[in-house]
């Protein structure tokens, strides 16, 4: 009766060591995983903060040619309306 005990109580043991062993496997991959994570959220940030700065700097050259493109409509419409006055 004591030996199947002790023989029970070793088979457990033997049971939660390798519990614990998997256990530990399992924090090393998921501890693996979430760094993983970590530096790909790192570089998508940095990627998306480039991405803005360039969209910035175009949007300010845009902006830019369309003011100039307004100006250059503005004095080909004075050109037309001086030149329809003179004709007039």
């Amino acid at each position: 009766m004591l030996k199947e005990e002790l023989k029970n109580t070793k088979a457990r043991v033997a049971e939660l060591e390798q519990r614990i062993e998997h256990l530990r496997v399992s924090r090393r991959v998921l501890m693996n995983l979430l760094e993983k994570v970590e530096r790909e959220k790192v570089t998508l940030v940095h990627q998306l903060e480039k991405e803005n700065v360039r969209l910035h700097r175009d949007n300010k050259r845009f902006a830019k040619w369309l003011l100039l493109k307004n100006r250059q409509i503005i004095e080909l419409q004075e050109r037309f309306d001086g030149s329809q006055e003179e004709k007039a």
